[in-house]
């Protein structure tokens, strides 16, 4: 891949990905472009030969590149897709945006998207894992998305074409979410306040928030977050099947399961994309074992091995 088109934005051959991963590990990708505007995106795009892979990729928090790396072009949007704009209960992000700077700045008008405020992460990754948390998830307020697709087309998909469902989503192969555009209720703006704050709170009270790693490693096995009410039920998290198979604080070389949260797969220093994927799989055969229940990756994990992981 070297006859690559024209760009305004940045276009970086062999560009590592470890520095853009939130568990800093992983190898290069073959290039990595980012974009200057929406038509840089799309004139880029459909100049692209159709058979070179794409990969969109967000701030890389929910995210293992390979050691080997990715043979593609990685598409990393920036400045130009983070705008926030917000017109009475209705909120337009750009897919660069932080899930968390939507959720203030939709408060401070008084639009509650307060359950975006803990989520790790662009709204780009949101929508397409279909994120949630304390019961409420991206597809309880997500009205429409824009996309631009592989050969370069800007199109709008309604919330209702994207198949939304536990931390997945139905997207055209190859497409970039550019922005999407979400409905909620009105409440007074230090009542949003007051309720993130207890979020936060919350969160950092159970979970490893100042350690390397990538948010929940597995997806729960019952198919839905934990709601945060007094009635929710523990049997089937994630979290509770590691810890009776005893994997709470297994390591691999570098990669440990946090002692803190045992669904937080962390690089606790020096980890490669292989001790944690490696590590992740030797947990999820020692639950099977144990309990009978087959854990889902919730981490995106993308690329190839290096040779030598891959046994040759």
């Amino acid at each position: 891949m070297t006859d690559l088109p024209e760009v305004r934005g940045t276009l970086t051959p062999d560009r590592p990905l470890n520095d853009l991963t939130w568990l800093r590990v992983g190898g290069p990708a073959d290039w990595l472009f980012q974009p200057a505007d929406l038509d840089d995106l799309q004139a880029f795009l459909a100049a692209l030969p159709p058979e070179t892979a794409v990969f969109p990729m967000g701030v890389g928090s929910n995210l293992i590149v390979r050691d080997g790396g990715i043979r593609a072009v990685v598409i990393r949007l920036g400045r130009g897709f983070n705008g926030i704009e917000i017109e009475g209960r209705r909120v337009t992000a750009g897919a660069a945006a932080l899930d968390a700077h939507v959720a203030r700045r939709a408060a401070a008008q008084g639009v509650d998207l307060t359950f975006l405020r803990t989520i790790p992460g662009s709204i780009g990754g949101a929508v397409r894992m279909n994120a949630g948390c304390y019961g409420t998830y991206v597809a309880d307020h997500l009205q429409s998305i824009e996309l631009v697709l592989r050969d370069g087309t800007l199109k709008t998909f309604p919330a209702a074409d994207l198949n939304l469902q536990y931390r997945q989503s139905t997207l055209p192969e190859g497409a970039v979410i550019v922005s999407a555009t979400f409905e909620a209720s009105e409440r007074e703006p230090a009542t949003l306040e007051a309720l993130m704050e207890e979020q936060l709170a919350k969160r950092d009270a159970s979970q490893p928030t100042k350690d390397r790693t990538a948010g929940s490693t597995f997806r729960n096995p019952a198919g839905y977050s934990s709601t945060g009410r007094a009635d929710d039920t523990h049997e089937l998290k994630a979290w509770k099947v590691i810890d009776e198979a005893g994997m709470r604080g297994a390591t691999l070389g570098g990669a440990v399961m946090n002692e803190m949260h045992s669904n937080f797969l962390t690089n606790a220093g020096g980890a490669t994309a292989a001790d944690l994927e490696n590590l992740g799989e030797r947990i999820r055969k020692k639950v099977y074992e144990t309990s009978g229940v087959t854990l889902q990756w919730e981490i995106m994990r993308v690329g190839e091995p290096t040779p030598e992981d891959a046994g040759g």
